[in-house]
């Protein structure tokens, strides 16, 4: 705001030194119109490639990939208070993006002084149709070993980002914390809320596979969900659905979710 502000009082001073004389005089207005000219054309340059920025920084409003949830976790940490809220599979492709994101603060801490991370995972704990063992007939299996794989998982990343958040609180320049919680039922949906202003909301491939050694298993791809964007910078319908997911997310981690298994073991 402030170059545009300069640029434009920088062209304007030019015009008067053209044509007003005695502004013309104090100022020696033979170069001025030139300079006023040239002055406009940046204007108009920065004004165009401030927009580019802006686009190329946050994905347009519509449908994106699951990779673009970089863009949207660097937009959210432009803000003073950070709040990231996840339901879905493991929440392998937002972690990636997350643990890179707490590194970077304590070196580069911007505007951030307080970071909310809310994280809804399923409980591997139960028996489960996805993710499962492919059987005959291309059936479910419920398969405990590969469930306890994915609780390892996600058990990891609790670790990591949680130690990330309280090495960040121990050092003072802002409040950092991470927790997870599980739902009972399979990974259908994958939902991310962003400072309560944008979300985005795709359906997982429940049919994906994976082999492993041998067999095959119902492995939901996260990387490969296409999601809708809902920005509250859209107003009408968009802020109307935002404010029903984020009180819905709101609900189930009050209501319906549960403290993991493993963080009740380090509790105890």
């Amino acid at each position: 705001m402030a170059v545009r502000t300069l640029l434009a009082v920088i062209f304007i001073t030019g015009l008067l030194a053209q044509f007003v004389k005695p502004v013309g005089d104090a100022l020696e207005g033979k170069a001025f119109l030139g300079g006023a000219l040239l002055s406009l054309v940046g204007y108009v340059l920065y004004d165009a490639l401030r927009e580019l920025n802006q686009a190329a920084r946050l994905p347009a409003r519509g449908r994106v990939t699951s990779r673009s949830l970089g863009s949207f976790v660097a937009e959210a940490f432009q803000a003073r208070r950070v709040e990231i809220s996840f339901f879905g599979y493991t929440g392998e492709t937002l972690y990636n993006e997350l643990y890179h994101r707490l590194e970077r603060l304590e070196d580069n801490p911007g505007p951030t002084r307080r970071v909310v991370i809310r994280v809804m995972v399923p409980d591997f704990s139960q028996p489960m149709r996805v993710p499962s063992r492919v059987g005959a007939d291309d059936r479910p299996e419920d398969s405990p070993e590969f469930r306890v794989r994915a609780e390892l998982k996600c058990q990891e990343y609790d670790q990591i980002l949680s130690g990330l958040a309280q090495a960040l609180t121990r050092i003072g320049r802002m409040d950092v914390t991470c927790e997870y919680r599980v739902y009972h039922g399979a990974p259908l949906h994958k939902l991310c809320i962003f400072n309560r202003k944008h979300v985005l909301h795709g359906l997982y491939n429940v049919s994906t596979r994976m082999a492993l050694r041998g067999p095959e298993y119902y492995d939901p791809k996260g990387y490969d969900t296409d999601l809708t964007v809902l920005a509250g910078d859209h107003g009408g319908q968009d802020e109307a659905a935002i404010a029903m997911w984020v009180k819905h997310f709101d609900d189930m981690w009050r209501l319906v979710a549960e403290v993991p298994a493993w963080r009740r073991a380090a509790a105890a």
